[in-house]
């Protein structure tokens, strides 16, 4: 079992600078996974990428927003497959199973539900419970400032770092680094979580 993201930059073409986009997700997927053959940016504003552990895949799919959200009016649309993986090929575009077919058939469906978060699993009864959290914390995550988006990013990053290491990365205060990450509500999105590989790791049994 697997779980695969397939995404999509909304409005990548409005940027005038289509370079810092494209420049922001492919260090972004680096930084997830080193090796590029198990991801691949496809379509101009489209991506792939496969997240073997899948009690990560909400986290990596949190980290590919934050990222994005560090560009001032862009945003994405990320959908999760987890399920099985029948063939790999070359490319992760060439590769198939149910984890590739959930998550492309998904990825299809948020352009029509307005939603940017969704996943398929195997278990439907799951499937509603996590998709009702996804689009509660949609509220908060949708309107991230680049400020915001900034601090979820480096909190991800450096996950044991305290507040004063954080703000000295960005050259600000202790107290400017708290404001920031709980207008994030990022307190409350690690808590989702948390809840959410507790939740996924249900499917390996």
């Amino acid at each position: 079992m697997t779980s695969i993201i397939t995404g999509d930059i909304i409005k990548s073409r409005t940027l005038k600078k289509p370079g810092l986009w494209l420049s922001t997700l492919k260090k972004a997927l680096t930084t997830i996974d080193s090796d590029e053959s198990n991801w691949e940016i496809f379509r101009g504003d489209s991506f792939q990428i496969e997240v073997p552990n899948i009690t990560e895949s909400f986290q990596v799919a949190l980290y590919i927003k934050a990222c994005v959200k560090c560009i001032k009016d862009l945003d994405v649309r990320l959908a999760i497959g987890i399920g099985t993986k029948n063939f790999e090929g070359q490319k992760i575009t060439e590769s198939n199973g149910e984890a590739f077919q959930f998550s492309g058939d998904t990825l299809e469906t948020l352009k029509k539900e307005k939603v940017n978060l969704k996943i398929k699993t195997t278990n439907s009864h799951l499937d509603k419970e996590l998709n009702l959290y996804f689009k509660l914390a949609l509220i908060v995550m949708d309107h991230w400032t680049t400020n915001s988006a900034e601090i979820v990013k480096l909190t991800l990053e450096r996950p044991t770092a305290l507040q004063e290491e954080l703000g000295k990365i960005i050259g600000i205060n202790q107290n400017a680094i708290s404001g920031r990450q709980k207008r994030a509500h990022l307190d409350a999105i690690l808590e989702l979580d948390a809840l959410y590989r507790e939740k996924i790791n249900t499917l390996k049994g």
